[in-house]
């Protein structure tokens, strides 16, 4: 026999969260116009992703064609749930551009978890960039796992694609502040929020604030029951 008991809860839940969206719609009119146009949109972006070799996850909601510059024999790798956000009307804090996802070898990887949303954002791996699941990623940061060129003048002259890369993770919960640079070699621990306008070059462990250029701590999280 089937289980309807669990089921009941998980209806509620349903009623209750389309509640909220209608609600939502009729506070916020553009939300309506930037859905209707989602739907629109939705057949010709799935193509995009299928074109490119990304599988589609569920529940997305891709708010305008992203950019993906995908190296081939390279992997993009994107969960369920998943926000990301190009059009100029789809945020209050407008991208500058469309996401970017861009693997420059064979070999490089982008491994993105599941509830996670991002803005304009710029994710760009020559080795791997790897983001847990349910982070938040603000408008315009760019996560770049290479310095793109030699740091040397005299190998930037010779080899001006030459670079370092070191991979970059990301781990669950972290919320990333608009305007942040990620560097190479970077690891954010679990729970962690990153302030606006960051500089990121170094480990920050789990369940901190961090700011700054470059990032360094300012609060602990550790015994923040509301965090």
């Amino acid at each position: 026999m089937p289980k309807l008991g669990p089921q009941a809860p998980q209806r509620t839940a349903d009623a209750s969260d389309e509640s909220r969206g209608i609600a939502a719609v009729l506070d916020m009119p553009w939300r309506a116009v930037t859905e209707v146009r989602r739907r629109l949109a939705l057949p010709f972006v799935r193509l995009f992703f299928w074109i490119h070799g990304v599988r589609w996850g569920n529940g997305w909601r891709i708010l305008g064609t992203p950019i993906i510059q995908k190296h081939r024999g390279s992997r993009i790798q994107i969960g369920d749930r998943v926000i990301m956000r190009s059009w100029l009307t789809s945020n209050p804090l407008p991208p500058y551009h469309p996401v970017v996802l861009s693997t420059r070898t064979a070999h490089a990887q982008i491994m993105i978890g599941d509830d996670c949303g991002m803005t304009g954002v710029s994710i760009v791996a020559s080795e791997k960039v790897e983001i847990g699941n349910s982070v938040m990623i603000g408008a315009h940061t760019i996560i770049a796992d290479t310095d793109f060129h030699p740091l040397s003048s005299a190998e930037r002259n010779l080899n001006p694609r030459s670079s370092e890369a070191r991979a970059i993770v990301i781990e669950d919960n972290v919320f990333i502040g608009t305007n942040c640079i990620i560097l190479k070699g970077v690891r954010i621990g679990a729970g962690s929020v990153i302030g606006a306008g960051s500089v990121v070059s170094s480990v920050i462990p789990a369940r901190v604030v961090a700011a700054g250029n470059p990032a360094r701590i300012i609060r602990n999280l550790a015994n923040d029951s509301e965090s």
